[in-house]
C-alpha cells in the first residue's frame, strides 16, 4: 500500500518517458556504469536542456548502490539554495524528474534520487529502508563542493513529504528548511483513508516513524503545500501537519492535481522557499 516501486532493469539502456508538462514523448538513453541519461526528442533528435543532469551512484548505510541525479542551472547563475528532493512512492526517477526541473529553471539545484528497490537503485523497497536511504542521500549531497556552501532545503511530495518530516526532525541541524508537499500524516491515518477501514485499518498498520509526530519536533522554516484538489491524500492531512508544527511555519493552500505544485506554481513557490531563508545577495 505505501510503497510501489518501479524497478528498471540494470542492463537497460533506452526507453520512453511522458514530460509532465508538455505531454511530449521523449527518448531516454542510458549511458555507462552511473546510468548518465541522454535526451532527444520523439524523432531521434538529441534535445537542448535548460539544466545539466549529473547522474551518481552513491551508497545507503546497508551498502547498497543508489542512483541519484543532480540538477544544475546551464547558464552563469550560481545556486544559492540546493533542494533535496523525495519524491512519491511510485515512478521512479526517469519519471518524477520533471517535477524538480522547474526548481532548477528558477536558479536552484536540485538533487533526486531512487530509494531502495525504485529505478537502477539496489535493494528492497520498504518503509526502514526509505528512511535509511533519505539520510544517505542527505549524507552524499553534504559531500559534494557545490552544495556545501548552499542553503540545504528537504522539498517532499505524498509519501516523500511524510519520509522529509521524519528525516528533517532527525538532522535539523544539517538543513536550513523543510517544505512538504501533498503529504500524509500518519501511515496510520492514510491507511484508515484510503482502506475505509477506520479504526480497523489503525489497529492493523504497523506506525513506525510518523510525520505528524516528528514535526512538532521540527524548529526550523517550515512550508506545507496541499492542493484542495487533491483526489490521492486529502486536504486536511495536510492541515494537519501544519497544525502540529513549530513556527516558523506558512501554508500554501493550492489548487490542481496530487503533487502537482511545482508544475502549476513553480513561481510563488520558489519565492517563498526564498523568504524562508534570508540569503546574503553577497
Amino acid at each position: 500500500m505505501f510503497l510501489q516501486p518501479d524497478k528498471i532493469p540494470p542492463m537497460a539502456k533506452k526507453g520512453t518517458i511522458i514530460d509532465y508538462a508538455t505531454g511530449d514523448t521523449i527518448i531516454l538513453n542510458l549511458s555507462g556504469n552511473n546510468f548518465q541519461p541522454i535526451f532527444a526528442d520523439n524523432k531521434g533528435n538529441p534535445m537542448k536542456l535548460e539544466y545539466t543532469i549529473e547522474s551518481v551512484i552513491f551508497q545507503n548505510a546497508l551498502k547498497n548502490n543508489l542512483n541519484g541525479w543532480l540538477l544544475k542551472p546551464t547558464d552563469s547563475i550560481v545556486p544559492k539554495i540546493t533542494i533535496l528532493f523525495f519524491h512519491g512512492n511510485g515512478g521512479n526517477i526517469t519519471t518524477e524528474y520533471f517535477v524538480a526541473t522547474p526548481f532548477v529553471k528558477k536558479g536552484f539545484q536540485v538533487f533526486i534520487f531512487d530509494y531502495s528497490g525504485y529505478g537502477f537503485s539496489q535493494g528492497e523497497a520498504t518503509r526502514d529502508n526509505v528512511l535509511i536511504d533519505a539520510v544517505a542521500a542527505l549524507d552524499y549531497i553534504r559531500t559534494r563542493s557545490e552544495i556545501k556552501n548552499t542553503k540545504i532545503i528537504i522539498y517532499g511530495q505524498s509519501l516523500g513529504g511524510h519520509l522529509a518530516a521524519v528525516v528533517a526532525q532527525k538532522n535539523e541541524s544539517l538543513i536550513d528548511g523543510l517544505v512538504i508537499e501533498a503529504a500524509f500524516s500518519s501511515h496510520r491515518d492514510i491507511a484508515a483513508h484510503e482502506s475505509k477501514l477506520g479504526f480497523i485499518a489503525r489497529v492493523l498498520v504497523k506506525e513506525g516513524y510518523c510525520a505528524v509526530k516528528s514535526i512538532k519536533c521540527f524548529h526550523k522554516p517550515l512550508l506545507v503545500i496541499h492542493s484542495t484538489e487533491d483526489m490521492t491524500i486529502p486536504f486536511y492531512m495536510g492541515e494537519k501537519l501544519f497544525l502540529n508544527a513549530n513556527q516558523p511555519k506558512s501554508f500554501y493552500e493550492i489548487k490542481k492535481c496530487h503533487a502537482c505544485g511545482p508544475l502549476f506554481y513553480s513561481d510563488s513557490i520558489c519565492e517563498k522557499i526564498k523568504l524562508m531563508l534570508p540569503i546574503d545577495p553577497k
